[in-house]
């Protein structure tokens, strides 16, 4: 539900308003004069404005001024008992998002308030979806002991507030783990906004965090909206923290101790409700002996640390990730690649994958556009060679090899079965020779589909 401030200085209206719209499960804030609303909008977490139009020491026309200086998503409904056609014209020029004359029906306000806050929704969505597509759900999969003490952490941290940062190597999953926490977390029903600090030039990434008004250099024309107002009552994920400028570590520092945040340009403090994930595949402990990262910014963000492991260290996880990736890459490349041969899994999982999951699913994407028939051969990966095999079984050793190799062949088994079954486990267990209860364990351990 959202936060509605009504401001209206007649005390039976004001009530009537606060019942009615509490009922309905709104936060309610009230006010009963121009000052007050306006210092309760720079200060409050608002998402709609319900305002009278005649108000001591100013107007309606007042306060939607103040709320379009706060944020132009935040809609505004003037009410009056006394309006024109002059007063509706000029309210929607000037950017309410309706008019409405008193004696009014509830339901009727009730309807308006309903369509103004989806509006608002699809138009920060909106915004999100141009600067970030993803052309499939975010979804992890494994089944590796590694891989499930840090969903563990992850399940556990959260339904609190706490600021997570997550470490690990390039292309472990970090934004899809942030993701995972989002969509576990309170803040579910908002948005999730990801940045990478490493992908902006820094004299840009102050105003791509914070904002800007308009003229506050060269090229602001218009105010911009940042990335922590867009992730109001949502989760902002700083992707690459360790490279954020000094001067802006400390800005983010003081965020996390009042979350509050100004524009570039700026002077009024706009306060921002939101879950801080970062992460980071640079050592920061490193960056702080070096002096390129604040120690005080470190532990405030390390309240809660999780480790993502590298794919090499959880090679039980690979069919499973490697069945993923052909089923998204078939269907994306409109081919009928439907299974990966043996020996093409043996080369999978013995692999060092210096960019893990990553690296696997751009080989995997690889394979598809290669392969000519339904099976991907190993000749298709591009991955041969015959003195990293030699190398990882040293360093592995064979039974941790052998393991996943085993697990490779009996998921390609079970799944040929069930598609001779049309899946039917009772006789695929039958047929596999082994019992109906093993079977299901197999089937939930493996991640089969």
């Amino acid at each position: 539900m959202a936060s509605i401030l009504i401001v209206e200085d007649n005390a039976t209206m004001a009530k009537m308003l606060l019942q009615t719209l509490s009922m309905e499960g709104h936060r309610v804030i009230v006010s009963n004069d121009t000052t007050d609303g306006i210092e309760r909008i720079q200060k409050e977490t608002i998402d709609l404005v319900l305002s009278d139009l005649r108000l001591p020491s100013g107007t309606g026309f007042n306060i939607l001024a103040a709320v379009k200086e706060q944020s132009p998503f935040i809609p505004v409904i003037i009410m009056t008992a006394y309006g024109t056609v002059e007063d509706a014209v000029r309210a929607v020029k000037e950017g309410a998002y309706d008019f409405i004359t008193k004696p009014f029906d509830t339901d009727h306000l009730l309807l308006l308030i309903s369509r103004a806050l989806e509006k608002q929704r699809l138009l920060t969505e909106n915004i999100l979806l141009k600067e970030h597509s993803d052309r499939t759900s975010p979804v992890l999969i494994g089944n590796s002991p590694k891989f499930s003490e840090v969903m563990k952490l992850a399940q556990k941290v959260a339904s609190s507030k706490a600021t997570v940062l997550l470490a690990g190597e390039s292309g472990t999953g970090k934004e899809l783990f942030a993701q995972t926490i989002h969509r576990l977390s309170t803040y579910k029903d908002g948005p999730f906004v990801a940045i990478n600090c490493a992908a902006i030039p820094r004299e840009l990434l102050e105003s791509e965090l914070f904002g800007h008004e308009k003229g506050a250099f060269t090229g602001a024309t218009e105010k911009r909206i940042g990335k922590f107002e867009l992730a109001n009552r949502g989760t902002i994920f700083l992707d690459e923290i360790g490279e954020m400028d000094l001067g802006l570590q400390a800005k983010l520092l003081r965020f996390l101790q009042g979350e509050e945040i100004e524009r570039v340009g700026g002077s009024k403090k706009i306060h921002v409700d939101t879950r801080i994930i970062a992460a980071s595949n640079r050592d920061l402990e490193e960056a702080i002996r070096e002096k390129t990262f604040r120690e005080d910014l470190f532990y405030r963000l390390q309240v809660f640390p999780i480790e993502l492991p590298p794919l090499r260290e959880r090679r039980e996880d690979i069919p499973p990730l490697t069945y993923h990736f052909i089923s998204i890459y078939s269907k994306e490349l409109k081919k009928r690649v439907q299974d990966i041969s043996d020996s093409a899994m043996e080369v999978l999982i013995n692999q060092q994958w210096k960019g893990n999951i990553r690296e696997l699913e751009n080989c995997i994407e690889r394979a598809v556009i290669l392969c000519d028939g339904n099976i991907i051969l190993p000749e298709h990966l591009g991955l041969i060679d015959t003195k990293n095999r030699i190398s990882t079984i040293m360093k592995e050793g064979l039974s941790e090899i052998a393991a996943a190799a085993t697990q490779a062949a009996e998921t390609r088994a079970i799944r040929a079965t069930l598609d001779l079954t049309q899946g039917n486990k009772t006789k695929a267990a039958e047929i596999l020779k082994v019992s109906y209860k093993t079977l299901l364990t197999k089937i939930k351990d493996y991640g089969i589909q």
